[in-house]
């Protein structure tokens, strides 16, 4: 018994062991582009299209998450799923590196390279939810309760994600195509990392099955129920916040190196390493999770998220990379609260309270709010916003207004907050603490 039990141990450790660093390389190739792309977008005269680009990312989540998750749960084991999406991903960031340096700065071929980026992202996106199912999957089949075992797995996605940050900073790639290169190679490694994996089941009984549960439509079953149905709403309504200040933070603090006060200052410098401490903060927060969800329920804890998307808005907007650095902190360090109580919680709350049998559709399902419709919808109303406030002379593509800036992060923030609000009045669930 003794010798059966350690065996189940080792097992245990092995497969948490696995998915750390399934977690590290999934992050990190995002973590390679997701925060710099819109300063090199800005280097090169594309500035007004940073918004074009972040709302393609939640475009392909409309569909491409909830398609890849049909597949893992009918036909193909996820992890197999997860290898080829992240080759084909590396192959189109490869392309578009490519394309960015065929030319020089302000020769780039926009059209070129925001198709070959469309792409990659679109083989991309659905590998954030098949991670989730590989890992939920894999977790169950030792024995391990999910919300305690996978948040601090979770949190190694984080560290990967902050990896890449730091690295394409430290390298200077956060102004040039190489940070699309960077996240290649690391989509290429995770492809051929991913044969390792532990196998996921795929369903047997497809034959018999309706079309509509062939098809993987099961999930959208979900909205019958009130409870669920207001959660994926709100989903949506969350997700608006969650690109704005991926594709804008680090063109708005690079722009303070126009003005003398603030020229050649160390942050302005590594805008890069100041938005990672972001991400940080996420390492952190996401050890709460398991806490926060037991004592104080979903509703709560979403709850907390979107009344901390207020602050990440605003203290960017308050605050300068001068004397009034420290708003910028703090900006970062509710940005692990804002981010994680949403995400990764929504994400369990999801996995919990639907089916094992569409597991992959019902995660594919809570992307395709979040990550799809809902960043789809906010990268473009923010490209509006910033586009009319901070773009302010059409003769010089380049300038940047500041009280432009200020204003746009002001809103953004009034948003976030109407959105708590009605959250809180609308979502009805009862909570259990254990």
């Amino acid at each position: 018994m003794d010798s059966l039990k350690q065996c189940t141990d080792k097992q245990k450790s092995s497969i948490k062991l696995r998915l750390i660093v399934m977690n590290f390389l999934e992050f990190a190739a995002w973590g390679a582009y997701l925060t710099s792309m819109g300063a090199y977008l800005s280097e090169v005269g594309l500035g007004k299209d940073i918004g074009n680009y972040y709302a393609i990312q939640g475009i392909v989540s409309i569909f491409m998450p909830a398609i890849m998750g049909i597949v893992a749960d009918r036909w193909v084991q996820a992890q197999r799923l997860l290898s080829f999406c992240h080759f084909m991903a590396a192959v189109f960031m490869g392309l578009a590196t490519w394309v960015g340096l065929a030319v020089g700065p302000g020769e780039v071929n926009g059209f070129a390279l925001f198709s070959l980026y469309t792409m990659s992202v679109a083989f991309y996106m659905p590998t954030l939810a098949l991670s989730n199912s590989v890992a939920y999957t894999s977790l169950d089949k030792v024995g391990l309760d999910t919300v305690k075992a996978f948040p601090p797995i979770r949190v190694f996605g984080t560290v990967g994600f902050i990896c890449a940050m730091l690295f394409v900073d430290f390298t200077k790639f956060q102004n040039t195509p190489y940070q699309f290169l960077v996240s290649g190679v690391i989509s290429l490694v995770l492809a051929l990392y991913s044969f390792t994996l532990p196998h996921c089941d795929v369903g047997r009984n497809s034959g018999k099955q309706s079309i509509s549960e062939a098809l993987g439509l099961k999930a959208f079953s979900l909205f019958r129920d009130r409870k669920m149905a207001f959660f994926f709403i709100f989903s949506l309504l969350l997700g608006v916040s969650l690109q704005i200040t991926n594709g804008y933070a680090n063109p708005y603090i690079q722009s303070f190196g126009k003005y003398p006060e603030y020229e050649g200052l160390f942050f302005v410098e590594h805008s890069n390493l100041l938005i990672s401490l972001s991400q940080m903060s996420e390492t952190l927060c996401i050890l709460l999770i398991p806490f926060a969800l037991k004592r104080f329920g979903i509703k709560n804890v979403m709850l907390i998220s979107m009344f901390a998307w207020v602050g990440r808005f605003g203290f960017f907007g308050f605050g300068n990379p001068g004397n009034g650095v420290w708003l910028f902190f703090l900006s970062c360090i509710v940005y692990g609260v804002a981010f994680d109580f949403f995400n990764v919680s929504g994400s369990l709350f999801v996995d919990k309270e639907t089916d094992v049998s569409m597991r992959s559709s019902a995660q594919g399902l809570f992307m395709l709010m979040t990550n799809g419709l809902g960043a789809t919808i906010g990268s473009l109303a923010a490209k509006e916003v910033i586009n009319h406030f901070v773009f302010t002379n059409p003769l010089d593509p380049s300038f940047m207004s500041l009280p432009g800036w200020r204003t746009s992060w002001f809103i953004f923030a009034g948003y976030a907050c109407v959105v708590g609000i009605a959250f809180a009045i609308l979502f009805e669930y009862k909570h259990t603490r254990e």
